[in-house]
């Protein structure tokens, strides 16, 4: 989300507007001697705070919730004596307050006991027809690496949200969970901790020990996973959970390798891949972290001692064979000049055409490199000479192919210098860029050394640097699948949304390279092809796709192995791969592999294609894409109709979260709260080294100095869909989760008045809502905003503008039924008539029991808490608020009465304007005469009609009304203009101090007339020194204080007229 500016509504602290301290602070300012440095550190420490005080912003027009400083209460819990499973107690009186603990408790488990959150709930059979239609989705599978972070709970809030709010609007929905095995990450993660317990390695213990520890590992975290989605309020159909090593999901990765390779979508070759010298494995692109770095920069590498220069640009010289010519090469990784079979130039650089066909001569091994033309090469970059290293860069490699240059790799897996490398063979890697460098300068071909701006690919897992390295793998052939994919979405049988995202589909797609699906790996699908040797026969190459069988197993392998090379069984030796696939590979396959397929099983012919797939944009290709080859290539048809990919969650600072900056937030913290040592606590326990540990905890000590509050689960989901605009980053700011769960106060405190006032036990809803015609025009307004917040959720959730519902459920709750509804009924209980207080309760009543369905999907816990103690229209009602059919925009269309609000709009803007009034002369108690001039008797009717709501509202004591030019309105009054049709007078002579208030109004507008003029002075003597930023926040002050200067003076030119 951008950094703008997000109405505040209260909720950030506000700078002083004491008028003698501003006073003070403008002279201390002009007195200062201090020179332009101290002044600019001043600056920069205020552009500091400000930046800290700035929440991001929502483009939404949502208000932002209100943070009002509340009496922190001690959060209580229930404690009726439940049976997991069974339904909770709500006969006991509402308590007094909102607490999250005593709210979410015992609901889930009777939800997930009741068969709620599956497709057969109410005895549906799965493959019968729903008139109503069909939801089908799929968790992304979190990685089972321990807890899951605030990503997978913005993941899960949405996720659960659109399968709520379809079940609601009664379709057979299912959403699918699932657990991903992570082949890296877990196999990282469990090594790590075999180190750090008892310091073993893998090798150590063997494969076959070490796969025990890893689903010893499994099995303790899987259930912690799972137990943070259940208390996220999750429905998950959990009898459908899929682990990706389970057996099913096993034959199905089997199966559909085997089926890839004998379509020739899957072959064995050797290319370049990126390679983790620490991991000794391949890894895929989003395993890589790209750090850029601006120049000359030393960086810590696992397994060396010092820091390792990067960042620069050394060029040296290759002598040109039999000539005295040479030809100047630059490069950033100098050490592979050890692996360069050639050197490249443009066809048209007329600097180096004399020497093209020549050969250059290695100064360090006996081989010759030829300097040829390739139309690659950028001449105005470096030297304009381009050394080749087929072997080692992506590049290099295709230049390679196209000249037919051999491939010479001069670093092994374990990052050290190849053998044939001269003195150089068997230095680690780095130590070779410095000896390498020497001996260059001491044949005198070293040249110079400039800073070059660049991009170091890190490997996210064991932060070493990742070395392209040509290496025999498994690659799917991807062209064919791309153009199919390109193809649905063009022709929109698929949908991306938002749609900015179909610009980066294409780009990827016409641009994709084979995808290595190798990985050098213990933990993971073990590859099920083997290498052919027939008894009596050369070997084959390891790289020869037709020296390798797949099989669905080893004896299926011999089959084939039988088949293609004609020979014995008994003259076949096999040896299986002992790589693993990548972990993308099995992810792949889950939409359709967690129903059975290959089977074409009963839950596989239902809930296959899916109906949208929600995941961050950052999988776009990693995921989403592979899900949309293998469901076209395995099954003939998408796996899903719609994708929809949501934002970056960073931190309030618009940072990316990372462990060692201590601004991961764990979803169960925000849940639950937590003070700052327990999160110490949490980083003092996991993998992290010593000194991550201590740099984490200072990102946490200034993240959330006084801890995390507990806003409950209700609140994160909301705040998270609520942050959801499309196409933006989340900047997730905890304290504003914190006012989403005062927001939950505000329900609480709503409904318990509504139940105290008779639509609790007891009271009996109409059997479907009507008016009765004895209305007033409020309670028409009140159902005419419910019916517009109707549809504007109903049109959020069909078109994923999640903050389009948040917002119409924030505003219909708080600034209409709360704010100003309940504030205008209150008397009707008190003094109005039977009948009166009977309308006026089945519209509070349809108010609330609509308004907490439309919230529910969002806030499923409170919803069914406050749904569970209202009374229902018939007997027979569903069980729960989540099998309760979801608001209808059509039932409540005929209620919309957009004049009406238009009308109401106005009668609210004299409310406002008189209570603004009545604060700026601090009458909180005091009742006063309202008289309000109007253009014309139309405008003079609408007042009348609104006149109990007004003067309910601003607390006066009547309320008069006429057309301008028939009377006078009384002398002594405060005014106040509404429009050019309309004004105000507020009797104030005799209910205020006259003199009081002239001495207040003039000292506050001196005091700001001061500071103006000594921002103004501060502005002009720091001139082109000051910050843009705070020029315009200075500018925006001044305006704002002359805006109040001119209302100061008006307000003294009325009080001067009462005298």
């Amino acid at each position: 989300m951008d950094q703008t500016e997000e109405k505040k509504n209260g909720t950030e602290p506000a700078a002083t507007n004491d008028p003698a301290q501003m006073e003070k602070d403008a002279k201390k300012k002009a007195k200062e001697k201090a020179k332009e440095l101290e002044k600019e550190a001043k600056l920069q420490k205020f552009l500091a705070k400000q930046q800290q005080k700035t929440t991001q912003a929502q483009t939404n027009q949502e208000k932002e919730p209100k943070k009002k400083k509340e009496t922190k209460k001690e959060s209580f819990t229930y404690d009726t004596p439940t049976s997991a499973g069974e339904k909770k107690d709500t006969s006991c009186p509402l308590p007094e307050s909102y607490s999250p603990a005593y709210v979410e408790a015992a609901w889930y488990a009777w939800w997930e006991k009741s068969g709620f959150f599956k497709p057969e709930y109410g005895g549906n059979k799965i493959s019968d027809p729903n008139p109503k239609g069909k939801f089908t989705i799929v968790i992304p599978p979190p990685n089972v690496t321990g807890e899951l972070h605030i990503g997978h709970a913005l993941t899960n809030a949405i996720e659960d949200a659109l399968s709520r709010w379809h079940r609601m609007k009664e379709e057979t929905t299912l959403w699918n969970p699932g657990c991903d095995h992570a082949g890296i990450a877990t196999q990282v993660v469990v090594e790590k901790k075999l180190w750090k317990e008892r310091k073993l390695t893998r090798h150590d213990l063997g494969r076959e020990k070490f796969l025990e520890e890893v689903w010893k590992w499994k099995n303790q975290k899987g259930d912690v996973i799972y137990d943070q989605m259940r208390q996220m309020g999750s429905s998950y159909d959990w009898d459908r959970a899929c682990f990706t090593m389970e057996p099913k999901m096993c034959r199905a990765v089997t199966e559909a390798f085997v089926r890839l390779h004998e379509k020739g979508l899957v072959y064995r070759a050797s290319r370049l891949v990126n390679w983790s010298c620490t991991l000794k494995s391949a890894i895929s692109d989003i395993e890589v972290d790209k750090r850029e770095i601006a120049g000359r920069t030393f960086i810590d590498v696992p397994g060396y001692n010092e820091k390792i220069e990067f960042g620069v640009l050394v060029s040296f010289a290759y002598k040109i064979e039999g000539t005295d010519d040479e030809i100047v090469v630059a490069t950033t990784r100098v050490e592979t000049m050890l692996g360069d079979t050639a050197v490249a130039v443009h066809p048209d650089d007329a600097r180096y055409r004399h020497l093209v066909g020549k050969n250059a001569v290695h100064p360090f091994v006996n081989r010759k490199l030829p300097v040829i033309a390739d139309s690659f090469v950028d001449s105005a970059f470096g030297t304009g000479a381009v050394k080749i290293t087929p072997a080692h860069d992506p590049n290099d490699f295709d230049c390679g192919k196209r000249n037919n240059l051999p491939f010479i790799s001069c670093i092994d897996g374990d990052g050290n210098i190849s053998a044939d490398c001269g003195v150089f063979s068997g230095m680690k890697r780095f130590a070779a860029r410095k000896a390498v460098l020497e001996a260059l300068k001491e044949k005198g071909l070293y040249r110079d050394t400039k800073d070059n701006p660049m991009v170091i690919p890190v490997c996210s897992r064991s932060k070493d640097i990742i070395e392209p390295l040509l290496k025999p793998q498994w690659y799917v052939s991807c062209k064919e699948m791309a153009q199919k994919a390109i193809d649905a979405v063009r022709t929109k049988e698929l949908r991306l949304i938002p749609a900015i995202h179909e610009a980066t589909w294409y780009r990827w797609m016409e641009d994709i390279r084979d995808w290595c699906i190798s990985r050098q790996l213990w933990w993971g699908h073990q590859i099920p092809a083997y290498f052919v040797t027939i008894e009596g026969q050369p070997v084959g190459q390891d790289a020869d796709d037709n020296s390798w069988i797949s099989g669905r197993d080893e004896e299926d392998a011999y089959r084939k192995a039988q088949d293609k090379f004609g020979v014995d069984r008994s003259k076949i030796h096999l040896r299986r791969d002992e790589d693993v696939l990548d972990t993308w590979f099995s992810s792949g396959l889950f939409p359709f592999a967690i129903f059975g397929w290959p089977d074409e099983t009963e839950d596989f012919k239902a809930f296959y294609p899916g109906s949208v797939l929600e995941t961050g944009h950052d999988i776009l290709f990693f995921w989403v894409a592979r899900m949309v080859f293998f469901g076209q290539a395995l099954c003939g048809a998408l796996p899903f109709r719609e994708v929809y990919l949501h934002a970056m969650v960073r931190d309030a600072q618009g940072r990316k979260m990372s462990k060692s900056l201590g601004n991961v937030i764990d979803p169960l913290d925000v849940i639950h709260g937590i003070s700052l040592e327990a999160l110490y606590a949490k980083l003092n326990e996991s993998n992290l080294d010593t000194k991550e540990i201590e740099r984490a905890k200072e990102g946490q000590k200034k993240s959330f100095p006084d801890g995390i509050p507990e806003c409950g689960t209700d609140a994160l989901r909301f705040a998270l869909c609520a942050y959801t605009l499309q196409g933006r980053d989340i900047n997730l700011d905890v304290l504003r989760v914190q006012g989403y769960r005062f927001f939950c106060n505000k329900l609480w405190n709503a409904t318990r008045f509504a139940m105290m006032q008779g639509i609790g036990a007891g009271f009996r809803p109409q059997p479907r809502f009507q008016l009765s015609g004895n209305e007033s025009q409020v309670d028409k307004w009140i159902v005419s905003r419910l019916a517009y917040a109707v549809r504007q959720c109903e049109d959020g959730f069909r078109n994923y503008e999640f903050p389009q519902a948040t917002t119409a459920c924030y505003n219909f709750w708080l600034y209409e039924l709360c704010d100003v509804y309940l504030e205008y009924v209150k008397p009707k209980f008190q003094s109005g008539s039977a009948e009166e207080a009977e309308n006026t309760r089945q519209i509070l009543y349809t108010a609330f029991e609509i308004a907490l369905r439309m919230i529910s999907p969002f806030m499923p816990f409170i919803s069914e808490e406050l749904f569970q103690r209202l009374p229902r229209r018939s007997d027979d009602a569903a069980p729960s608020i989540m099998v309760t059919a979801y608001p209808d925009p059509e039932e409540f269309a005929s209620y919309r009465d957009e004049a009406l609000e238009k009308r109401f709009d106005f009668a609210y803007d004299i409310v406002k304007r008189i209570r603004s009034l009545r604060a700026d002369y601090q009458l909180t108690k005091t009742k006063t005469q309202v008289t309000i001039e109007c253009a014309d008797e139309e405008l003079c009717q609408l007042v009348k009609n609104f006149e109990a709501f007004i003067l309910q509202l601003t607390n006066s004591s009547s309320l008069t009304a006429f057309v301008a030019g028939t009377q006078q309105a009384p002398a002594g009054c405060g005014i106040v203009t509404v429009s050019d049709r309309c004004r105000l007078f507020v009797l104030l002579k005799g209910v205020i101090d006259i003199d009081k208030e002239i001495a207040r109004a003039e000292k506050k507008r001196n005091a700001l007339q001061d500071q103006v003029k000594g921002t103004k002075d501060t502005m002009e003597k720091t001139g082109s020194k000051m910050p843009e930023a705070v020029r315009e926040q200075n500018i925006q002050k001044i305006a704002q204080m002359e805006t109040e200067i001119g209302h100061l003076a008006d307000a003294l030119q009325q009080l001067l007229a009462m005298k």
